[in-house]
């Protein structure tokens, strides 16, 4: 069985974005408005169990921060900070600081040869989405992707499957015609309670999270002279790589 589309979350999953590059880019950021804010690797991780870049810098200011005193436009502030921080965080990407993760662009090219459909579900910006893929694909890879489900274009981000349904809508597929992939618990939960088998690929963040339920968990998607390690799931006969040849195998055991 081949899915129709693959659909992709992007940070952690597309890239490592989330250490180097969207953490640096809050703390550029954060300087930059004069804030005393900065979140180091392990606060960062910890942080990373609220979704979506706003809510996690109220959150962070509501119980990491409890001597910091809300200005009365708040929220205004936390937008500013935000606009910022994507500011920064292009300008890492334009550098070339932020790579695709092993296996992604081979899989994605076998996907487009194959006629697969391509599509985004995240809770990252819309204008995140853009940089990552101009800078670190192709410039006219958002082209690649039929459908971009991005920040806030549902109201509840995952681990609410929200984003997962929007973008199955506008495909016209069912749960069942699709393969998702991510590389979090909150990921994993969103795509699942919206019917979609899922692949993990996790990273230093994720590493220690709860995927149950998971079609297959893997530390990276591959390269032939790179193989992956199966964390758990089914077995994969010798295979190096994700490429369509597994998840045809996968999607029959599922």
């Amino acid at each position: 069985m081949t899915p129709q589309a693959l659909i992709f979350d992007v940070d952690g999953t597309l890239a490592d974005t989330e250490r180097d590059g969207h953490r640096l880019a809050f703390n550029r950021a954060f300087a930059e408005a004069g804030l005393d804010w900065e979140w180091d690797v392990g606060l960062y991780g910890e942080l990373l169990a609220v979704t979506g870049g706003k809510e996690r810098m109220r959150h962070y200011v509501e119980h990491y921060r409890p001597d910091y005193r809300k200005p009365a436009d708040f929220d205004a502030l936390i937008a500013r900070l935000h606009a910022a921080k994507t500011r920064h965080y292009t300008e890492l990407l334009g550098r070339g600081g932020i790579p695709l993760r092993t296996g992604v662009r081979r899989l994605l090219e076998e996907a487009r040869r194959a006629g697969i459909r391509l599509a985004i579900a995240t809770t990252t910006t819309p204008d995140n989405v853009s940089a990552l893929l101009q800078h670190a694909i192709a410039p006219d890879a958002e082209s690649w992707f039929e459908v971009i489900g991005a920040g806030d274009v549902v109201p509840a981000k995952k681990p609410a499957p929200d984003i997962y349904h929007y973008v199955l809508e506008r495909l016209g597929l069912a749960p069942a015609q699709c393969l998702a992939f991510e590389d979090s618990e909150n990921g994993l939960r969103a795509a699942r309670d919206a019917g979609l088998r899922t692949v993990i690929t996790v990273n230093d963040y994720t590493r220690t999270h709860d995927f149950r339920g998971a079609a297959i968990v893997l530390n990276h998607l591959g390269e032939p002279d790179r193989a992956f390690e199966v964390l758990s799931g089914p077995p994969v006969n010798g295979a190096r790589v994700l490429d369509l040849a597994l998840i045809r195998q996968l999607l029959s055991v599922a």
